[in-house]
């Protein structure tokens, strides 16, 4: 998965360059840069696509891991890079059995720090937060929140229309899915928006 990761961060950055640059390359320098760019870009959508390949393949090959990508996937925001990075990073949900817990792993939960020279206090993200699997819900609530129906969005666009700030309440969002994925896995039934309050 981290390689996977490292070719994911490669590919954005080509991708970003090949936007970035046209506009004050000469078009000459920028056709054969382009080209280059192209060729890597090609190469590290296959290596990803093979990593996925393989991912899949150990997944469904053991009973208890299928079940688990499956439980997880059944949660509106939660796709298939999300689902195998939670499974990985938790040993298959064993090494984290508390969502709040992961919530602070992931970053979605804010710390209060305190100065040893002042009395004031201001809530941060801890700087050792997993910064992979934290983008990785960030898509999936963003996606849920403002691209499909159901209650994600639905208190989503009750939030902001209250004037809440638009990353807090994203935040929320953020919570809410591992809060569901640990749920689902605790109670080893699928997601169903038909009994969202008692795994909510």
């Amino acid at each position: 998965v981290s390689e996977q990761e490292l070719y994911i961060v490669d590919k954005k950055k080509y991708q970003g360059q090949l936007t970035d640059e046209k506009s004050f390359m000469d078009p000459q320098d920028y056709r054969q840069k382009s080209a280059r760019l192209k060729i890597l870009l090609k190469g590290l959508t296959a290596a990803i696509g093979a990593i996925e390949e393989k991912i899949r393949k150990i997944i469904e090959r053991d009973e208890k891991l299928s079940h688990q990508f499956k439980l997880l996937c059944s949660i509106d925001g939660v796709g298939e890079r999300t689902a195998v990075k939670v499974i990985v990073e938790t040993n298959a949900l064993r090494d984290f059995t508390d969502a709040r817990k992961f919530c602070c792993h992931a970053g979605l939960a804010p710390f209060s720090y305190t100065s040893g020279s002042s009395i004031h206090s201001r809530n941060r993200v801890s700087h050792r937060a997993d910064k992979s699997i934290k983008a990785l819900l960030h898509m999936g609530a963003l996606t849920a929140a403002t691209r499909m129906e159901g209650e994600l969005h639905e208190n989503y666009m009750k939030k902001i229309s209250e004037g809440k700030n638009k990353m807090s309440v994203l935040n929320a969002v953020r919570a809410k899915l591992v809060h569901r994925m640990f749920a689902v896995i605790r109670n080893n039934k699928v997601y169903e928006k038909e009994y969202r309050q008692i795994l909510a």
